[in-house]
């Protein structure tokens, strides 16, 4: 199982990434996928999940209409845009499946 994350970056504050994290080693269209992230000093929290189909998603409230995950089967793929990032959304994305993580992608929000 491979997990391997793309996107992050810097930004100014108000400005938007979106981050991929393209999956191998499983039947990606099965699982359920998560993004956590973890900033300074700070435990690791859960930003968003998504169903296997893409049906069903859900965010945490720190992010909820700023955030959209979604995914893309065909491609292994699960993305998380990221609109209108305020200085607190700086951390380590993860992306993740039942016991798997990948190596998460820095992504700095500063003016």
């Amino acid at each position: 199982v491979q997990l391997v994350e793309f996107g992050g970056g810097s930004v100014q504050p108000g400005g938007s990434l979106r981050l991929s994290c393209e999956a191998s080693g499983f039947t990606f269209s099965t699982y359920l996928m998560r993004w956590y992230r973890q900033a300074p000093g700070k435990e690791r929290e859960l930003v968003a999940f998504i169903s296997s189909d893409g049906g069903i998603t859900n965010y945490a409230a720190a992010v909820k209409g700023r955030f959209t995950i979604s995914r893309d089967n065909a491609k292994n793929t699960v993305y998380l845009q990221m609109s209108s990032l305020k200085l607190e959304d700086t951390a380590v994305y993860y992306c993740s499946r039942p016991g798997y993580w990948g190596q998460g992608t820095q992504v700095i929000v500063s003016s």
